[in-house]
């Protein structure tokens, strides 16, 4: 049997697919050791979710995925270090075209993933789909006992820093779609957001936290009480995971944060309405808790149909109200 030293992980993409796929990372250590070498090529933002996980020998960064092989540095970077020293496993997880070439250019013993094997896909969560394309190389029992996980920067040195409480629950209000055009479908109103910042009661602290960038987004919530921590903007996505780790609960839509919290096993509250909460909502383990808060209306999930480019008012999120998802929190959280 040939020994594995070293593998090349391919997933690029936004925070929540990166983290989707980390459940790779323990089921290689189980099937072929914890000595092994783990790269990744990965954007350069979404990849600093790694910075503190010695898990990960070395990171590609990949910003510019569609510029041809011939024209991308980045792209030649990660070919000639495979040619210097060939990988014994590559997994693809991207199945777009533009990365076809770089599959097919890196050298490595063995190939597994999109572009190199008939993946056949009958999982329905993307965490269960992403396993399915590394399958072919890691036993079932491993498969079946690895889950998305995630290490953060010393919690104890951040809470120091930023002056945190023990105990504290965290809201994430923002996502991925707050710059683009149009209706973001995956948002919870400013006017939800705010009320359930005034309805939760004053002895609880609260986080609130969103990416740099984002500030402008979050002061139609403003002005804070007394028990609202503002983060927004002022941490790295390692501080992040150990904030979000450390919490007693983080309510948030479907978005990347919400998949962190999934993966660090802080209970998570989804306000879902568009997306397919069973097909990219927070990831269920045995090892952690996950709450779909939905308004139940027949039309959802819409996300990416013409039933959700007719709709002109987003009900299914407007329709979730900040005393029903206060209950929600409530009723599973204790805080001293």
């Amino acid at each position: 049997m040939q020994e594995i030293k070293k593998i090349l992980i391919i997933r690029c993409g936004a925070l929540g697919d990166l983290v989707y796929s980390t459940s790779v990372l323990d089921a290689l250590r189980l099937e072929y050791g914890e000595d092994i070498k783990i790269d990744f090529v990965s954007t350069p933002s979404s990849s600093k979710l790694f910075e503190y996980d010695k898990r990960v020998n070395k990171i590609f960064f990949l910003k510019h995925k569609k510029i041809p092989i011939f024209f991308s540095s980045q792209k030649k970077a990660i070919i000639n270090e495979s040619k210097k020293e060939p990988y014994d496993i590559l997994i693809n997880f991207e199945m777009g075209k533009q990365f076809k070439g770089l599959v097919e250019n890196i050298v490595a013993k063995k190939k597994v993933g999109w572009f190199s094997e008939n993946i056949n896909i009958t999982k329905t969560h993307m965490v269960e789909i992403c396993k399915e394309f590394y399958a072919s190389i890691v036993s079932k029992e491993n498969l079946e006992n690895s889950f998305p996980r995630l290490i953060g920067e010393d919690f104890e040195e951040i809470q120091e820093k930023l002056s945190l409480p023990n105990e504290y629950i965290i809201i994430s209000p923002s996502n991925s779609h707050n710059k683009k055009k149009g209706i973001n479908y995956r948002a919870w109103t400013h006017e939800n957001w705010k009320k359930f910042l005034t309805l939760v009661p004053k002895e609880i602290k609260i986080l609130v936290i969103g990416a740099k960038g984002e500030e402008h987004f979050f002061e139609p919530l403003k002005p804070y009480d007394s028990n609202v921590i503002d983060l927004v903007g002022k941490i790295s996505i390692p501080q992040m995971v150990s904030i979000i780790e450390k919490a007693k609960a983080l309510i948030v839509t479907d978005t990347g944060t919400a998949h962190i919290a999934s993966a660090v096993n802080t209970p998570v509250f989804c306000l879902i309405g568009p997306t397919p909460a069973v097909q990219t909502g927070p990831y269920k383990t045995p090892f952690n808790e996950v709450t779909i808060i939905s308004a139940d209306l027949e039309c959802s999930p819409c996300y990416k149909t013409e039933v959700m480019k007719a709709c002109k008012d987003n009900i299914c999120m407007k329709n979730i109200s900040a005393e029903f998802v206060l209950e929600k929190v409530l009723n599973k959280i204790m805080l001293k």
